[in-house]
């Protein structure tokens, strides 16, 4: 009787072992499946999340399975603060609904920070060429041209006053490039801001290598190879940026900057930059010098003319030129520079601005010192198109 109940005993432990023991491998089979799909899920977000297409020009698809180790795989720990997302295109032509600058900011630090691309690499490295407008653009059909055939080497972004609503024909490369803008106005840390704004929508494309400032006054100087080899291959920024020692230097620095801006930092320079990846990543995402300047740098202190300048010099001076790649005339007195009309427009003036300088490129004495000029009255436009086939004819 002892010894049966011992077997029964025996036999229950044995059922109950092999219970556990399917229980256990169920289990494991389900970790297993949740584990492939969660991994499978973020490799498609960061696919998704780092090489969007921005516009009908968009870069190769990533087909190698190491194109993921050039992202950095950073998602939020949560939702954005309101409903607005990255997405797909909408009416505005921008890949997301964000009017939230700090959320703007959040998202492009966050899109593939460490992107590496090289020129023979996977995607083709682009320039995104950014234009500040109050509205139109009058010089359009010069860029258009100017665009033309280069369709996968670029990307336009256009931050105009709220209210102009106008969009250019659905032939245009400006066609639904604005991004959702703020109000502008000149003299206040609001110009920076919408740099910023600018820098941040380009950067969501991580295809986007080298970032041009620009506004509707500007022309191209040389044709497309041309500004786009000298970017991509450039191995440092250009913008503008010196000590001066004048009142309108040195005189608008304001002591209460003081410890994180000193006078010994202070730097000023053009508002027309052209960084790379590196440098526009720490212009938007900056929170320790840009409150300063929006508290303390008040007219007759112009952010615009100081702030970048004044980063980049403490953050990276290595990583810049010091010189600007837009030529400006500042030959006349007063704040603002000299305009040409339709009367100025000249080759003589163009080949002046073109072939009349040396600077520095990549360490050697170079020719080409300017890629953009400004301002340029909207009456120039005819005598700059019948100049096309020299202007942009013109490899260097």
């Amino acid at each position: 009787m002892i010894k049966q109940f011992e077997m029964t005993g025996l036999a229950m432990r044995k059922f109950h072992i092999t219970i556990i023991s399917l229980f256990l491998f169920s289990l494991a089979s389900v970790v297993a499946l949740l584990g492939t799909f969660t991994f499978k899920l973020l490799l498609s977000e960061a696919s998704s999340s780092c090489f969007p297409p921005l516009n009908t020009s968009s870069p190769p698809s990533m087909s190698s399975p190491y194109s993921y180790i050039l992202c950095n795989f950073r998602f939020p720990s949560s939702p954005p603060s309101n409903s607005s997302s990255i997405h797909g295109p909408d009416d505005n032509g921008t890949r997301h609904s964000m009017t939230d600058d700090r959320e703007l900011m959040r998202h492009a630090a966050m899109v593939c920070p460490n992107v590496i691309v090289e020129s023979s690499g996977n995607p083709t490295p682009k320039v995104a060429f950014m234009f500040l407008s109050r509205g139109s653009l009058p010089l359009a059909p010069l860029w258009e041209k100017f665009f033309m055939g280069h369709e996968g080497l670029y990307s336009i972004y256009i931050h105009t006053s709220p209210e102009f609503v106008d969009e250019p024909p659905v032939t245009s490369v400006f066609y639904k490039r604005k991004i959702p803008s703020k109000p502008v106005h000149w003299g206040s840390s609001t110009m920076v801001d919408a740099e910023r704004r600018l820098l941040a929508n380009a950067l969501l494309d991580c295809a986007n290598q080298r970032f041009v400032l620009l506004s509707e006054a500007c022309i191209p100087l040389f044709n497309f190879t041309t500004v786009y080899n000298y970017l991509v291959n450039a191995e440092q920024s250009f913008i503008g940026s010196f000590d001066d020692p004048r009142p309108t230097g040195r005189g608008r620095y304001n002591k209460q900057m003081l410890p994180k801006v000193s006078l010994a930092d202070w730097r000023k320079g053009s508002q027309w930059f052209e960084v790379n990846r590196k440098l526009a990543m720490e212009i938007i995402s900056d929170e320790n010098y840009y409150p300063l300047f929006r508290n303390y740098c008040n007219p007759p202190c112009y952010v615009d003319e100081h702030y970048v300048a004044t980063l980049v010099n403490i953050i990276s001076p290595e990583l810049n030129t010091n010189r600007s790649i837009t030529w400006v005339d500042w030959s006349k007195p007063g704040p603002h520079p000299a305009q040409y009309v339709r009367e100025d427009v000249s080759m003589a003036l163009l080949n002046r601005i073109r072939q009349g300088f040396d600077c520095t490129y990549n360490g050697h004495t170079h020719s080409i010192c300017f890629l953009f000029a400004r301002k340029f009255h909207p009456s120039t436009l005819e005598p700059l198109l019948r100049m096309t086939p020299t202007l942009l004819g013109f490899n260097g």
